[in-house]
């Protein structure tokens, strides 16, 4: 019943499920894609080692605009980026709503959380995230991309 969970579970409660069944049968070495769509054995364990890099935080908002080149860092700007091309529907959109939802579950988290400390002070918060990173993505877990819980 943490407050955190009731947060997440809406994402959770379909993606996990999505991503589990995406895994045994579609993704999977020898699964449908393999078969169908690439071009032929052991695809998806090149794609898999091309890829390895890849990391969740450079998908989201602001982030990935950042990257592509779209976008440079502006302290000034509503969203601490200015777009290099004004006439971009997908960026101008895509930042009205990813601000919309990043100052809900911003001030959400202030409510129970007023402080560093606070989040620091939570161990059920502070385990779920130590398992995430060691036994959820254990081949992973000492990447430097892991954002500190704290």
């Amino acid at each position: 019943m943490h407050f955190i969970h009731k947060l997440l579970y809406p994402h959770f409660r379909d993606t996990m499920n999505i991503n589990a069944f995406a895994r045994q049968t579609l993704v999977n070495a020898g699964g449908t894609l393999e078969k169908i769509a690439f071009p032929g054995r052991y695809a998806i364990e090149l794609s898999s080692f091309i890829y390895k890099e890849w990391n969740f935080p450079d998908q989201a908002l602001p982030a990935d605009l950042l990257k592509r080149g779209m976008a440079v860092e502006d302290p000034n700007s509503p969203h601490g980026i200015r777009l290099v091309m004004e006439d971009y529907p997908y960026a101008v959109d895509g930042l009205q709503i990813w601000s919309a939802i990043n100052t809900w579950v911003d001030d959400y988290c202030k409510l129970y959380y007023p402080s560093d400390e606070a989040v620091k002070g939570d161990t059920e918060l502070q385990s779920w995230w130590k398992e995430i990173r060691e036994k959820g993505h254990g081949d992973k877990k000492d990447a430097p991309w892991w954002p500190k819980m704290s």
